[in-house]
């Protein structure tokens, strides 16, 4: 009887030493309780009364559980104690937050998974980032840690179920490339901090899709490219920014600090870079959320190059002022800048009598900004010399003039050239041009002088004439004028353009002001070549040396245009006395004869204005016949033994 009291004693401490070894352990007694570095959080979960369900043996659970350093750090960010955040009115929902319903082991955490916990306040967003795991901005730092029903991964920061600038993307049907992108960046954990103070700046899958046809790439190739992180963080402000604090021209550093972000406002909304804006202000409690319609790049601009130069402040308030950064700062166009320098500004100001705050409020300042700018990449070893660009502004097109190693776009030189950028090139210049019709427009435009705008380009002389600050008189000879000089010197155009002297010939065909047709007087008129001419007029007709004008007063911006039936030649038109006789020559014009008082013993030479002789001897009785010659303009050389004289002639 005794024995069996034994044996039955024994077979009771049996049994009951194996229903100790199988109980059930829980995540709450058997890994958050027994965890030195989680009695904060097991504190908080016994206070709420969530224990139990912890413990529950039949639950199959996942708790991410913060440790002690995560809710102090909490406490510190909002300037709280501990007590203070245990009497937080929403801590049951933040705790139950931090669970799954269903057991996750770290093998099964996808990046980019969203999931529901117990808390229907918001999902949690899961990252994958080689051997790190974060959920939402939480970092797990220790893995795995299981019981009988569930797992807990410690983490270093405690989540919250607010509403962060991710949630507005995800719960966006427009905006499911860029949360594939911000997935696959594994940017998850930055936007979804709670306690961070974002702007994001979010392009449509609209905007994504035309960039990537810009770019030439396909959707799987830009999730896949090493650049996405910083195309996405070039989004993102680390501070929030309302509609309502952008101002125009203002630069904002995103996350990704190669470059700037350059504000625009206008009558026509608000643009970050070339995006626009298209729905502002969309509340997270993390930060903003503004729509954009086209994708921003970090890419260096035609915009950054001047942003970044000393000598260009003038061109990029006016930039600014003009609403024209959207266009410069397009990642996706290919331009040609050519930049005023700020001395550039100056000069064109003194000329025009205004001040910078006058020209930045001009209605014309954006036609004048644009006429500096192509619509294309032209280096300098593209241009050539009198070509003609069609700038952004198709008012008028720039002049190119290439001289030896001088190049000039009108009247301005380029002081540097080729300054890269990832849209274009920027040739920097000494002048402002302006898109006004020059002489030059009105030679260009004639198709009866393209003869002298080919002598034009040759002799690089645009440059002069395409001056918009400057007043000029051109007297322009026709295509058959110059067809006939080439006849009368035995040669053809290609030996008129070859002449050693063009340069003085055609210079010899402007004055350096604008003299209408009814402001002419006859008498010499000094020329920029240096040499006069001379204006003869009979009633309606005005004579120009030997040359009629048969289209008068061709007004342009900068001057006015006379045409020409003949060219002029300089090396035969003085009238002033550069001899030593004194003689007098009359008529002038003259019909059949001219008289010659004042000297005798004469010997005299006329020649035509081509050099040509078409009279001379000994002067018999003061005359000269003139009757058996053309009409038209020569010069009489007359010499004596005591000097010579030289004197400008007409034979009507």
């Amino acid at each position: 009887m005794k024995k069996s009291l034994l044996s039955i004693f024994a077979f009771g401490a049996l049994i009951t030493g194996l229903s100790e070894a199988h109980a059930q352990t829980n995540v709450f007694d058997n890994v958050i309780a027994t965890s030195p570095n989680h009695t904060l959080l097991e504190a908080a979960l016994v206070q709420e009364g969530l224990q139990t369900a912890l413990q529950d043996p039949t639950a199959s659970l996942t708790v991410f559980a913060p440790d002690d350093n995560a809710f102090n750090a909490l406490a510190t960010a909002l300037n709280i104690n501990i007590d203070g955040l245990l009497a937080l009115p929403n801590l049951n929902d933040i705790l139950l937050y931090h669970v799954l319903g269903v057991e996750v082991p770290a093998s099964g955490v996808t990046n980019g998974a969203i999931v529901d916990p117990l808390s229907p306040t918001n999902s949690l967003k899961l990252t994958v980032n080689g051997s790190n795991v974060f959920v939402n901005q939480a970092q797990v730092n220790a893995p795995d840690l299981f019981a009988d029903n569930g797992v807990v991964h410690s983490t270093n920061a405690v989540l919250l179920p607010y509403t962060t600038v991710a949630d507005i993307a995800i719960g966006s049907p427009d905006h499911t490339t860029l949360v594939a992108a911000v997935i696959e960046a594994r940017l998850l954990p930055a936007l979804t901090d709670p306690l961070a103070s974002l702007t994001v700046f979010a392009p449509t899958d609209a905007a994504f899709t035309a960039a990537l046809n810009a770019l030439n790439l396909t959707a799987a190739e830009l999730l896949a490219s090493p650049d996405l992180s910083d195309i996405l963080l070039y989004h993102v402000l680390g501070e929030e920014v309302l509609s309502t604090d952008l101002s125009n021209g203002m630069l904002a550093n995103p996350l990704n600090t190669t470059n700037t972000l350059k504000v625009t406002l206008d009558v026509s909304g608000v643009f970050v870079n070339q995006a626009q804006v298209t729905i502002p202000d969309l509340p997270a409690d993390n930060g903003t959320v503004h729509v954009l319609d086209a994708v921003v790049l970090p890419s260096t601009t035609v915009a950054d190059v001047a942003i970044g130069s000393p000598a260009h402040t003038t061109l990029v308030a006016a930039v600014i002022e003009a609403r024209l950064l959207p266009a410069l700062t397009n990642p996706f166009s290919s331009l040609t800048v050519f930049a005023p320098t700020d001395a550039a500004f100056t000069a064109a100001l003194n000329e025009l009598g205004l001040t910078a705050a006058q020209l930045l409020a001009s209605a014309s300042l954006s036609d004048i900004l644009l006429y500096h700018v192509l619509g294309a990449e032209v280096l300098s070893t593209d241009l050539s010399n009198g070509m003609l660009a069609t700038p952004l502004n198709s008012a008028n097109t720039l002049k190119v003039t290439i001289d030896g190693s001088n190049v000039f776009v009108n009247q301005a030189q380029v002081t540097a050239a080729n300054l890269p950028a990832d849209n274009g090139t920027v040739h920097v210049l000494d002048g402002v041009v302006l898109p006004n019709t020059t002489v030059v427009d009105v030679a260009l435009g004639s198709t009866a002088h393209t003869t002298l705008v080919t002598a034009l380009i040759q002799e690089h002389l645009l440059p002069v004439l395409t001056d918009p600050y400057s007043q000029f008189t051109v007297f322009a000879p026709t295509n058959t004028a110059f067809n006939n000089l080439a006849t009368a010197l035995g040669t053809d155009l290609n030996g008129i353009l070859a002449l050693p002297n063009l340069t003085d010939v055609l210079t010899y065909h402007v004055v350096g002001q604008q003299v209408l047709s009814t402001q002419l007087v006859e008498g010499p008129v000094a020329t920029v070549n240096g040499t006069n001419i001379f204006i003869f007029l009979d009633g309606s007709v005005v004579v120009v040396n030997d040359a009629n004008v048969t289209a008068a007063d061709l007004a342009s911006d900068n001057g006015v245009v006379h045409v020409l039936d003949k060219v002029l030649l300089p090396s035969f038109a003085s009238i002033e006395d550069n001899g030593t006789l004194n003689v007098s020559v009359y008529p002038n014009p003259a019909v059949n004869e001219l008289m010659i008082d004042g000297a005798s013993d004469v010997v005299y030479t006329l020649v035509d204005m081509t050099g040509r002789k078409v009279a001379g001897g000994q002067l018999m009785n003061g005359k000269i016949t003139i009757e058996n010659i053309n009409s038209g303009t020569y010069m009489l050389n007359l010499q004596t033994e005591s000097g010579m004289q030289t004197l400008q002639v007409v034979k009507q």
